[in-house]
């Protein structure tokens, strides 16, 4: 099936479904007891799933120290964006900090155009903007009590992001399949987990935390965290860095409407409308671009 798409096509196609997945589990980790510590059991949970496959396929590819060190950034840097996005959803609700650490594009966009020399049109720079802003007025739609530490990593979480997504860029170009990919995701993953534990153990009770997700939301989540970041690396062989990440910020807007329909979250709902209308906005900006 996939043989009769485009590459654009079909890298819409992973687009699509990563967003699927993320929303997924995004919301799972929404409504789901802060105790939980759900990050933590969600990359657990893809170690013990996938991780074995991943790196089973991973192990096949012609490897070389350029790809070695890409894996390693994209390592660190993980472990680095979970551990601010942690400390984050600590200090303020989750729909106060994603859309707000999604606004990493911008970022993204210069860097690729320095390093990899990926041009986008004025049209484009300015969707990307747009969309950022709609992303900052759909975060700040949400209460919580004022501290400048949840901005501080909130921007960490949004500034690591970037720094992955380039590294991914190039393993993309080295490892141009699903299943290999997923070992690339399991690596930066278990540093991620060995992270977050080291930090659960210095500054919380326990390694393991306390509660721990429903089975059916763990399960979801655990296959869905690690295969939706698969998907979105897989799409980068086709189509530039902060296209990609940008579009899977439809994600977003899909969390937003489902949260209105099903979890009745009607709390300024006027602002979150003309939230979603900005980010659509910039969005189809975006896809005037290709």
């Amino acid at each position: 099936m996939l043989e009769n798409l485009s590459d654009f096509h079909q890298a819409w196609l992973f687009i699509g479904l990563s967003v699927v997945m993320h929303v997924s589990w995004n919301l799972m980790a929404r409504h789901v007891d802060k105790e939980t510590d759900f990050l933590w059991w969600g990359l657990l949970g893809h170690l013990v799933l996938l991780g074995g496959f991943g790196l089973y396929h991973l192990a096949q590819v012609n490897w070389s120290w350029t790809l070695t060190g890409l894996i390693a950034i994209t390592a660190v840097a993980n472990s680095l964006y979970f551990l601010s996005l942690r400390q984050a959803y600590g200090l303020a609700p989750v729909a106060f900090v994603y859309p707000i650490a999604r606004s990493s594009p911008i970022l993204v966009a210069i860097w690729a155009w320095w390093l990899f020399d990926e041009k986008l049109s004025g049209l484009a720079w300015m969707g990307i903007t747009i969309s950022i802003v709609g992303l900052w007025i759909l975060g700040n739609t949400v209460k919580h009590n004022p501290n400048p530490k949840v901005l501080k990593w909130t921007l960490a979480a949004a500034f690591f992001t970037s720094i992955y997504s380039l590294s991914d860029k190039a393993i993309a170009l080295e490892v141009n399949h699903f299943s290999g990919l997923l070992g690339v995701v399991t690596i930066g993953y278990f540093s991620a987990w060995v992270t977050l534990s080291l930090y659960r153990k210095r500054h919380c009770k326990s390694i393991i935390p306390n509660k721990r997700p429903h089975l059916g939301v763990w399960l979801t989540g655990s296959l869905f965290i690690g295969s939706a970041y698969a998907l979105v690396i897989l799409a980068m062989q086709t189509l530039p860095i902060a296209y990609v990440v940008s579009m899977t910020n439809l994600g977003i807007l899909l969390a937003v409407v489902l949260s209105i329909l099903f979890f009745n979250d009607r709390e300024h709902l006027k602002q979150k409308l003309m939230a979603t209308i900005i980010i659509m906005i910039g969005l189809l900006m975006l896809g005037i671009y290709r």
